[in-house]
């Protein structure tokens, strides 16, 4: 009589039985050290060849697809921002230190301007800050249930990134970092859930997980890799690829001295209507405020036609 495993047991083997079992063949020791005898996924350097760079889009796409399915991640809160912005005792530290260093050397303007960016460091810190803070709120109101289940998403580097993933930490919360591999490397930060720390080649495939699952979008000020995001989401919202969410902007003084958006409704280039995809907020509460607003209403029945 069969049991219950034997009832539920694959009729074919699976491609990890066929890699162990191919390792144990008695052939050749020329055959076994062919690229064309192994077995084409088992092919490092089969894989990593120019022509199949689709197999490994997919592969991209599917492995963080597979793995925040078995998770259960399905709605997230996207936070975007500077590497560069630095913990508030770290930024304190800077600027004593060059602080020191330009007392001793007055004149010096290698000193003066480092000591110029040390005081932006610090007051920058406030947005890492703010950052820690929204994250923890958007993990523990979605733990109590009355919202939809959020996580917490960033780019799994320092900075803004940093923040958000410690705030979602400090709440006890799980959060998502989408690492990607640089020249010069980006190393994840501690905070990130570690089953859900990834890795990308493709700048593409990791935008396309912000947004796969997106329920709103914070962004905070930072430098190309901020706004790259920030206006790839503005343009699938603006030509209705995804779904209008709230994009929000921290510190309005910053946006609206790095970007006059006005300059493009003059120049026709967007409709006045378009600047009405993001908003401006200026603290926690005001960001919290129009994320829980738009989650909760995301619950509510459509009516029947």
């Amino acid at each position: 009589m069969s049991d219950e495993n034997d009832f539920n047991c694959r009729v074919f083997p699976s491609a990890a039985d066929d890699v162990e079992h191919a390792k144990r063949v008695e052939c050749s020791k020329q055959l076994m050290t062919s690229s064309a005898f192994r077995l084409a996924y088992d092919d490092k350097e089969f894989v990593l060849r120019d022509e199949m760079r689709p197999v490994r889009l997919l592969l991209e796409l599917s492995k963080t697809e597979l793995t925040l399915n078995d998770h259960n991640i399905n709605n997230t809160v996207v936070m975007f921002g500077s590497a560069r912005i630095l913990r508030p005792k770290k930024a304190k530290k800077r600027l004593f230190h060059t602080k020191q260093q330009l007392e001793q050397q007055p004149d010096d303007p290698e000193f003066k301007n480092q000591y110029q960016q040390a005081k932006i460091r610090q007051q920058q810190t406030d947005y890492y800050t703010q950052a820690r803070i929204l994250a923890k709120i958007i993990t523990e109101q979605s733990m109590l249930g009355d919202i939809p289940n959020l996580y917490v998403v960033t780019g799994g580097g320092p900075g803004i990134m940093e923040a958000a993933n410690r705030g979602a930490n400090d709440a006890n919360g799980k959060s998502v970092g989408l690492n990607i591999v640089l020249p010069e490397e980006q190393q994840p930060n501690p905070y990130i859930t570690s089953e859900l720390c990834f890795r990308f080649h493709y700048f593409a495939m990791r935008k396309m997980h912000f947004l796969l699952r997106a329920k709103a979008l914070v962004v905070f000020p930072g430098g190309f890799g901020t706004l790259d995001e920030l206006f790839e989401t503005l343009t699938l919202v603006q030509t209705k690829k995804i779904k209008p969410m709230p994009i929000l902007l921290f510190g309005k003084e910053y946006w609206q001295r790095l970007l006059n958006w006005n300059v493009l409704v003059e120049e026709g280039m967007i409709n006045e209507e378009d600047l009405n995809h993001f908003v401006y907020v200026e603290s926690v509460e005001q960001a919290w405020q129009i994320i829980e607003k738009h989650v909760k209403g995301l619950r509510k029945p459509h009516k029947s036609l």
